[in-house]
Protein backbone atom coordinates (compact mmCIF):
# COMPACT_ATOMS: atom_id res chain seq x y z
CA UNK A 1 0.00 0.00 0.00
CA UNK A 2 1.17 3.69 -0.59
CA UNK A 3 0.97 5.99 2.31
CA UNK A 4 -2.34 6.47 3.39
CA UNK A 5 -3.62 10.40 2.51
CA UNK A 6 -4.10 12.15 5.58
CA UNK A 7 -0.13 10.95 5.97
CA UNK A 8 0.85 12.26 2.57
CA UNK A 9 -0.95 15.67 3.81
CA UNK A 10 1.08 15.19 7.58
CA UNK A 11 4.57 15.16 5.63
CA UNK A 12 3.55 17.94 3.51
CA UNK A 13 2.74 20.06 6.19
CA UNK A 14 5.78 19.32 8.17
CA UNK A 15 7.93 19.94 5.36
CA UNK A 16 6.62 23.36 4.86
CA UNK A 17 6.85 23.94 8.76
CA UNK A 18 10.95 23.76 7.88
CA UNK A 19 11.15 22.82 11.44
CA UNK A 20 14.98 22.22 12.51
CA UNK A 21 16.26 18.38 12.23
CA UNK A 22 17.02 17.19 15.56
CA UNK A 23 20.58 17.54 15.11
CA UNK A 24 20.78 21.26 13.83
CA UNK A 25 19.33 22.94 16.91
CA UNK A 26 20.27 22.64 20.90
CA UNK A 27 18.60 20.10 22.80
CA UNK A 28 16.28 22.60 24.98
CA UNK A 29 15.31 24.09 21.04
CA UNK A 30 14.31 21.17 20.00
CA UNK A 31 12.22 20.18 23.61
CA UNK A 32 10.45 23.16 23.23
CA UNK A 33 9.12 22.51 19.55
CA UNK A 34 7.74 19.43 21.02
CA UNK A 35 4.87 21.21 22.67
CA UNK A 36 2.60 21.52 19.90
CA UNK A 37 2.74 17.82 19.55
CA UNK A 38 0.35 18.27 22.23
CA UNK A 39 -2.59 19.40 19.91
CA UNK A 40 -1.78 17.35 17.24
CA UNK A 41 -2.25 13.90 19.19
CA UNK A 42 -5.74 14.81 19.81
CA UNK A 43 -8.35 15.22 22.61
CA UNK A 44 -8.67 12.78 25.02
CA UNK A 45 -11.83 10.49 25.15
CA UNK A 46 -13.38 10.67 28.92
CA UNK A 47 -11.92 8.72 31.65
CA UNK A 48 -13.14 7.51 34.69
CA UNK A 49 -9.81 9.45 36.72
CA UNK A 50 -5.88 10.64 35.78
CA UNK A 51 -3.75 11.41 38.72
CA UNK A 52 -0.09 12.70 38.72
CA UNK A 53 2.02 12.00 41.48
CA UNK A 54 5.65 11.17 41.92
CA UNK A 55 7.65 7.99 43.05
CA UNK A 56 11.09 7.28 44.25
CA UNK A 57 13.42 6.52 41.68
CA UNK A 58 16.62 5.14 41.70
CA UNK A 59 18.74 9.01 41.35
CA UNK A 60 15.49 11.23 41.57
CA UNK A 61 12.12 11.10 41.87
CA UNK A 62 9.79 10.36 39.11
CA UNK A 63 6.90 12.31 37.65
CA UNK A 64 3.90 9.33 36.81
CA UNK A 65 0.42 9.44 35.45
CA UNK A 66 -1.87 7.01 36.66
CA UNK A 67 -5.29 6.70 33.90
CA UNK A 68 -7.88 4.41 35.41
CA UNK A 69 -10.65 3.48 33.48
CA UNK A 70 -13.28 1.78 35.96
CA UNK A 71 -13.76 1.32 39.26
CA UNK A 72 -12.00 -1.86 39.50
CA UNK A 73 -9.80 -2.07 42.32
CA UNK A 74 -8.14 -5.32 41.35
CA UNK A 75 -7.59 -4.15 37.57
CA UNK A 76 -4.92 -5.20 34.93
CA UNK A 77 -2.30 -2.86 34.73
CA UNK A 78 0.40 -1.85 32.52
CA UNK A 79 3.47 0.46 33.02
CA UNK A 80 4.10 2.56 30.06
CA UNK A 81 7.50 4.27 28.71
CA UNK A 82 6.62 7.25 25.88
CA UNK A 83 9.18 7.25 23.06
CA UNK A 84 10.72 10.18 21.93
CA UNK A 85 14.45 9.15 21.09
CA UNK A 86 15.15 8.72 24.87
CA UNK A 87 15.53 12.53 24.33
CA UNK A 88 12.15 14.25 23.79
CA UNK A 89 8.66 14.62 24.94
CA UNK A 90 6.62 13.75 27.72
CA UNK A 91 3.24 12.64 29.52
CA UNK A 92 0.97 15.11 27.83
CA UNK A 93 1.85 13.95 24.77
CA UNK A 94 0.36 10.50 25.21
CA UNK A 95 -2.86 11.56 26.89
CA UNK A 96 -5.25 11.18 23.81
CA UNK A 97 -3.40 7.59 23.20
CA UNK A 98 -3.62 6.03 26.59
CA UNK A 99 -7.09 7.48 27.70
CA UNK A 100 -8.67 5.25 24.38
CA UNK A 101 -6.10 2.28 25.39
CA UNK A 102 -7.24 2.35 29.48
CA UNK A 103 -10.65 2.43 28.00
CA UNK A 104 -10.59 -0.26 25.70
CA UNK A 105 -7.72 -2.69 27.42
CA UNK A 106 -9.46 -2.29 31.05
CA UNK A 107 -6.53 -1.60 32.19
CA UNK A 108 -4.95 1.08 34.94
CA UNK A 109 -2.14 3.00 32.88
CA UNK A 110 0.87 3.92 34.35
CA UNK A 111 2.84 5.95 32.21
CA UNK A 112 6.41 7.58 33.67
CA UNK A 113 8.18 10.59 32.54
CA UNK A 114 11.41 8.76 32.61
CA UNK A 115 15.15 10.99 32.71
CA UNK A 116 16.23 12.05 29.33
CA UNK A 117 19.79 12.09 27.31
CA UNK A 118 21.83 13.55 27.05
CA UNK A 119 22.29 15.13 30.23
CA UNK A 120 20.74 11.35 31.64
CA UNK A 121 22.44 8.52 29.70
CA UNK A 122 21.83 4.40 29.57
CA UNK A 123 21.71 3.29 32.21
CA UNK A 124 19.36 5.80 33.90
CA UNK A 125 16.36 6.03 31.73
CA UNK A 126 16.57 2.07 32.09
CA UNK A 127 17.19 2.07 35.45
CA UNK A 128 13.90 4.28 35.79
CA UNK A 129 11.59 2.36 33.99
CA UNK A 130 12.53 -0.74 35.55
CA UNK A 131 12.62 0.38 39.41
CA UNK A 132 8.96 1.80 37.95
CA UNK A 133 7.69 -1.48 37.29
CA UNK A 134 9.03 -2.66 40.76
CA UNK A 135 7.20 0.01 42.41
CA UNK A 136 3.69 -0.10 40.80
CA UNK A 137 4.10 -4.26 41.89
CA UNK A 138 4.88 -3.77 45.38
CA UNK A 139 2.39 -0.52 45.61
CA UNK A 140 -0.22 -2.91 43.75
CA UNK A 141 -3.00 -3.05 46.34
CA UNK A 142 -2.71 1.11 46.71
CA UNK A 143 -3.02 1.16 42.69
CA UNK A 144 -5.90 -0.76 43.38
CA UNK A 145 -4.18 -3.34 40.81
CA UNK A 146 -3.67 -7.05 40.24
CA UNK A 147 0.25 -7.34 40.72
CA UNK A 148 -0.21 -10.78 39.13
CA UNK A 149 -1.79 -8.75 35.47
CA UNK A 150 1.11 -5.93 35.29
CA UNK A 151 2.31 -5.80 31.52
CA UNK A 152 4.49 -2.86 30.29
CA UNK A 153 4.60 -1.20 26.98
CA UNK A 154 6.09 1.54 24.89
CA UNK A 155 6.70 3.25 21.00
CA UNK A 156 10.16 3.62 19.88
CA UNK A 157 12.45 4.30 22.54
CA UNK A 158 9.51 3.27 25.03
CA UNK A 159 9.25 0.02 22.99
CA UNK A 160 13.21 -0.17 23.48
CA UNK A 161 12.81 0.46 27.05
CA UNK A 162 10.22 -2.33 27.41
CA UNK A 163 11.74 -4.59 26.01
CA UNK A 164 14.99 -4.09 27.95
CA UNK A 165 12.86 -3.84 31.02
CA UNK A 166 11.04 -7.01 30.02
CA UNK A 167 14.55 -8.98 29.04
CA UNK A 168 15.26 -7.96 33.23
CA UNK A 169 11.87 -8.95 34.47
CA UNK A 170 12.96 -12.36 32.94
CA UNK A 171 16.57 -12.15 34.31
CA UNK A 172 15.49 -11.21 37.98
CA UNK A 173 12.15 -13.73 37.92
CA UNK A 174 9.50 -10.64 37.72
CA UNK A 175 6.65 -11.89 36.33
CA UNK A 176 5.09 -9.95 33.42
CA UNK A 177 1.68 -10.39 31.90
CA UNK A 178 3.19 -9.26 28.04
CA UNK A 179 4.95 -6.42 26.55
CA UNK A 180 3.99 -3.88 23.62
CA UNK A 181 6.29 -3.08 21.20
CA UNK A 182 5.44 -0.34 19.51
CA UNK A 183 7.61 0.10 16.18
CA UNK A 184 10.72 -0.46 19.01
CA UNK A 185 14.32 0.52 18.15
CA UNK A 186 15.84 -2.36 19.80
CA UNK A 187 19.47 -2.69 17.88
CA UNK A 188 21.78 -0.32 16.78
CA UNK A 189 22.24 -1.60 13.16
CA UNK A 190 21.42 1.08 10.41
CA UNK A 191 22.49 -1.38 7.73
CA UNK A 192 18.54 -2.63 8.43
CA UNK A 193 17.44 -3.30 5.32
CA UNK A 194 14.44 -0.68 6.48
CA UNK A 195 16.93 2.17 7.81
CA UNK A 196 18.25 1.84 3.91
CA UNK A 197 15.00 2.22 2.24
CA UNK A 198 13.25 4.66 4.74
CA UNK A 199 16.08 6.27 5.55
CA UNK A 200 14.20 9.77 4.61
CA UNK A 201 11.05 11.35 3.20
CA UNK A 202 9.09 9.33 5.86
CA UNK A 203 9.19 11.87 8.93
CA UNK A 204 11.60 9.94 11.22
CA UNK A 205 14.71 9.55 9.52
CA UNK A 206 17.76 6.72 9.80
CA UNK A 207 20.15 10.34 10.77
CA UNK A 208 17.89 10.73 13.63
CA UNK A 209 17.85 7.51 15.13
CA UNK A 210 21.77 7.67 14.46
CA UNK A 211 21.98 11.19 16.80
CA UNK A 212 19.40 9.46 19.58
CA UNK A 213 21.08 6.62 19.47
CA UNK A 214 24.28 8.72 20.60
CA UNK A 215 22.70 10.64 22.86
CA UNK A 216 21.60 7.80 24.71
CA UNK A 217 24.54 5.81 24.66
CA UNK A 218 27.42 8.37 24.48
CA UNK A 219 29.96 5.99 22.60
CA UNK A 220 30.20 2.33 21.82
CA UNK A 221 30.78 0.48 25.46
CA UNK A 222 26.77 -0.40 25.67
CA UNK A 223 25.90 -1.74 21.93
CA UNK A 224 26.55 -5.20 23.27
CA UNK A 225 24.52 -4.65 26.46
CA UNK A 226 20.97 -6.40 26.04
CA UNK A 227 19.60 -3.98 28.62
CA UNK A 228 20.41 -1.49 25.73
CA UNK A 229 20.63 -3.21 22.59
CA UNK A 230 17.38 -5.47 23.48
CA UNK A 231 18.07 -7.49 20.14
CA UNK A 232 21.60 -8.88 21.47
CA UNK A 233 20.15 -10.66 24.57
CA UNK A 234 21.85 -14.16 23.96
CA UNK A 235 18.12 -15.63 24.38
CA UNK A 236 14.82 -14.17 24.47
CA UNK A 237 13.71 -17.65 26.07
CA UNK A 238 10.73 -16.95 28.87
CA UNK A 239 10.66 -13.27 28.26
CA UNK A 240 6.93 -12.32 29.03
CA UNK A 241 4.37 -12.34 25.56
CA UNK A 242 5.10 -10.21 23.23
CA UNK A 243 2.52 -7.96 21.45
CA UNK A 244 4.34 -6.17 18.31
CA UNK A 245 2.79 -2.84 16.15
CA UNK A 246 4.61 -1.41 13.32
CA UNK A 247 4.42 1.10 10.44
CA UNK A 248 4.72 0.52 6.58
CA UNK A 249 7.10 3.12 6.10
CA UNK A 250 9.27 3.30 9.08
CA UNK A 251 13.16 3.26 9.70
CA UNK A 252 12.46 0.93 12.59
CA UNK A 253 10.25 -1.97 10.67
CA UNK A 254 13.82 -4.05 10.23
CA UNK A 255 14.07 -3.86 14.26
CA UNK A 256 10.68 -4.96 14.65
CA UNK A 257 10.70 -8.24 12.20
CA UNK A 258 13.88 -9.24 13.17
CA UNK A 259 13.09 -9.23 16.94
CA UNK A 260 9.89 -10.87 16.23
CA UNK A 261 11.88 -13.91 14.69
CA UNK A 262 14.87 -13.69 17.51
CA UNK A 263 11.22 -14.19 19.78
CA UNK A 264 9.92 -17.37 17.78
CA UNK A 265 13.58 -18.90 17.42
CA UNK A 266 13.31 -18.32 21.10
CA UNK A 267 10.28 -20.13 21.60
CA UNK A 268 8.76 -16.86 23.17
CA UNK A 269 5.30 -15.71 22.60
CA UNK A 270 4.75 -13.29 19.51
CA UNK A 271 2.13 -11.72 18.14
CA UNK A 272 2.52 -9.28 15.33
CA UNK A 273 0.74 -6.62 13.40
CA UNK A 274 2.05 -3.96 10.49
CA UNK A 275 -0.07 -1.26 9.85
CA UNK A 276 -0.12 -0.11 5.52
CA UNK A 277 0.73 2.74 4.67
CA UNK A 278 1.57 4.00 8.38
CA UNK A 279 4.59 6.80 9.48
CA UNK A 280 6.88 6.06 12.94
CA UNK A 281 4.48 8.00 14.88
CA UNK A 282 0.68 7.37 14.10
CA UNK A 283 0.05 5.35 17.07
CA UNK A 284 -0.25 8.26 19.39
CA UNK A 285 -1.48 10.57 17.22
CA UNK A 286 -4.96 10.10 17.47
CA UNK A 287 -5.96 13.23 15.86
CA UNK A 288 -3.72 12.67 12.84
CA UNK A 289 -5.31 9.20 11.37
CA UNK A 290 -8.13 6.56 11.93
CA UNK A 291 -5.61 3.99 12.22
CA UNK A 292 -4.20 5.12 15.53
CA UNK A 293 -7.34 4.45 16.61
CA UNK A 294 -7.54 0.81 14.50
CA UNK A 295 -3.80 0.10 16.34
CA UNK A 296 -4.97 1.41 20.10
CA UNK A 297 -7.90 -1.17 19.67
CA UNK A 298 -5.52 -4.07 18.34
CA UNK A 299 -3.74 -3.42 21.42
CA UNK A 300 -5.76 -3.33 23.74
CA UNK A 301 -7.25 -6.56 22.30
CA UNK A 302 -4.87 -8.29 23.24
CA UNK A 303 -3.91 -6.62 26.63
CA UNK A 304 -7.28 -8.38 27.93
CA UNK A 305 -6.31 -11.87 26.25
CA UNK A 306 -3.12 -11.65 27.85
CA UNK A 307 -4.44 -10.59 31.39
CA UNK A 308 -7.37 -12.42 31.78
CA UNK A 309 -7.89 -13.61 35.67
Amino acid sequence: MTLAPEIVKQLTDQKAAGLPQVWEAPVAVIRDLTQGRVAFAGVPEPILSVVNRFIPGPTADLPIRIYRPNEDQNAPAMVFFHGGGWVLNFLDIYDAALHRLANQSGSVIISVNYQKAPEHPFPTPFDDCYSTLLWVKSHAKELGIDPNRVGVGGDSAGGNLAAAVAVKARDENVELSYQLLVYPCVDRDFSTKSYIECATDYGLTTRAMEWFWDQYLQGDQHNENPYAAPMRAKSLTGVAPSIVITAQYDPLVSDSENYVEKLKSDGAEVIYKEFPGMIHGFFANVAATPSSHLALDFAAQEIVVKTKR
